[in-house]
């Protein structure tokens, strides 16, 4: 008997979020636990670590596209399955590297499968697979991820204890190998040509305009852009940050625990009371949340620092699945996977500059930094202000 297809998709969520975990877990967020013995052990500083991470994140932003491409032409099975044989790779050569040349090298192959095998392109196997109706599919997987750093940092810091970073590394290349290339091989296989074909329409009906749409896609860009660049920054920087604005590092420390499950709440309301709520309006408030929890830490300091790890972390949590799920409600599923690759391009651009140049603006301005990041939040918002809902349409619940 057929599975159902709500447990179908059930099973597909939930396998899907856990490759996405592993796959955050042991990129993006490795660096801030194996930085510090990596460095000692290759010769070089901890900075050259981070840029070489950096690096990644701009090979990421170049494959992207391609990666897109790719999915919408044969869904999200093989390019994902792919990408857990490059994370191993990369990981087992990082685990190996002797000096800069082999760090960079490892983390321009750790780069290529961030390319192809974090959250964009979960989004576009999903929509692949279920078209308009993706947008809780999409929630779904960012809910179970979420979680990646409150795995991925213990789990890491306990590997390192045990085996040194340089196991740590091969234990995730391992994980990568017995656990997230079977779960990305669990995906269903893509529509078949007449679904494809319904798929098509669908997504022409949704689309605006050509020149709409590109002037759409634009202001997309550069929403995604800010978003990817302050959540990057408040990453780097965060307790440094609130200690300029007055509080303890102790208090500093504690506001930093807020923000995990702030993005989590959030995303959970996204799922609930903002289900049936179109995606531009979820994500114009989204980017307002951050620029007013940064006004008010700015004007009152220590004593509404809690106040701002709130916003920003649910702000944060929340523009995380409308990266995914307004380029669907505006544009449709035809061709998402390559336009979505393109749109986020910047996205990692500003992601791989903003601990740098954040860093550079708190140690010139100290706390009043963060004048910027609410400026550019507000950037954002006014941006996605400029964009209209009307003839698009909401993705069934």
């Amino acid at each position: 008997m057929a599975e159902p297809p709500a447990a179908a998709r059930s099973a597909t969520v939930l396998s899907l979020g856990a490759a996405q975990t592993l796959a955050w877990a042991s990129s993006y967020y490795l660096p801030a636990m194996l930085a510090t013995p990596m460095s000692r052990a290759l010769g070089v500083t901890p900075a050259t670590v981070f840029a070489a991470f950096s690096l990644a994140l701009v090979v990421s932003a170049l494959l992207g596209p391609w990666a897109g491409r790719a999915i919408d032409r044969r869904g999200g099975r093989p390019v994902l399955m792919a990408t857990s044989v490059l994370f191993a790779l990369g990981l087992a050569a990082l685990g190996l590297a002797q000096g800069a040349a082999g760090l960079f090298a490892a983390w321009l192959l750790l780069g290529l499968a961030m390319g192809a095998g974090l959250y964009e392109a979960a989004f576009a196997a999903l929509v692949r697979l279920y078209g308009q109706g993706a947008r809780n599919a999409i929630t779904g997987i960012t809910l179970i991820a979420g979680f990646a750093s409150t795995l991925g940092w213990p789990l890491s810091t306990l590997m390192e204890q045990l085996w040194g970073w340089r196991g740590a590394c091969f234990g995730w290349a391992a994980l990568h190998l017995l656990i997230g290339l079977p779960l990305n091989a669990w995906l269903p296989a893509v529509a078949s040509p007449a679904s494809e074909q319904g798929t098509r329409a669908e997504g022409a009906s949704a689309a605006e305009p050509a020149g709409a749409g590109l002037r759409t896609a634009a202001l997309l860009a550069l929403v995604f852009a800010i978003a990817g660049f302050i959540s990057t920054a408040m990453a780097a920087h965060l307790p440094r940050l609130l200690q300029a604005s007055g509080s303890t590092l102790a208090a500093a420390v504690a506001v930093g625990a807020l923000i995990g499950p702030a993005q989590v709440g959030a995303r959970l309301l996204e799922y609930g009371l903002l289900r049936r709520v179109h995606p531009l309006w979820v994500a114009r408030l989204a980017a307002a949340l951050h620029p007013l929890g940064a006004i008010a830490l700015a004007v009152f300091g220590a004593p509404l620092a809690a106040l701002f790890g709130l916003l920003h972390g649910g702000g944060n949590g929340i523009l995380t699945i409308v990266k995914g799920t307004l380029p669907l409600a505006l544009f449709g599923p035809q061709g998402y996977g390559r336009r979505q690759g393109l749109m986020m391009a910047p996205a990692r651009v500003a992601q791989a500059l903003a601990p740098w140049l954040f860093g550079l603006c708190l140690d010139a301005w100290g706390a009043a930094a963060l004048w910027l990041s609410a400026g550019l939040g507000l950037l954002a918002t006014a941006a996605l202000l400029l964009l209209r809902a009307g003839g698009s349409r909401s993705p069934p619940p």
